[in-house]
């Protein structure tokens, strides 16, 4: 048991929109990424998902609005609804994310950004 210092875990990689595993507790795992631009709108039909905005802001979209997270802030996405994150201005946003080791990054859907492997870091 060690703390685990997460600016430099996040220097530890450059690629967006690539999930890094820092930790696991229970069937959870705990992840690093950093974001930038948009992603693609997908659904995780049995997992939620927590995100906190470590750096930046975070566009969080939805069908029927877009929310807001800033810096020290979280979003809780429940399963089963579609959501897209994404940045503004060439903005780089820095995120952790808790959710269960078995969610899909896509969650239904497959996409050239699609990533099976979170390296542990």
């Amino acid at each position: 048991m060690k703390s685990i210092n997460l600016r430099e875990k996040h220097a530890l990689f450059s690629k967006q929109w690539h999930p890094h595993q820092i930790a696991t507790v229970d069937n959870m795992q705990v992840i690093l990424a950093k974001i930038q631009g948009e992603f693609v709108w997908h659904a995780h039909e049995n997992e939620d998902e927590l995100f906190q905005v470590l750096k930046g802001t975070l566009y969080m979209k939805f069908r029927d609005r877009t929310e807001i997270v800033k810096e020290g802030e979280i979003i809780v996405v429940p399963k089963g609804v579609e959501h897209c994150p994404s940045t503004k201005n060439d903005e780089e946003v820095h995120l952790l994310l808790f959710e269960k080791q078995d969610t899909t990054h896509t969650g239904n859907v497959t996409h050239e950004m699609t990533q099976t492997d979170y390296p542990k870091i």
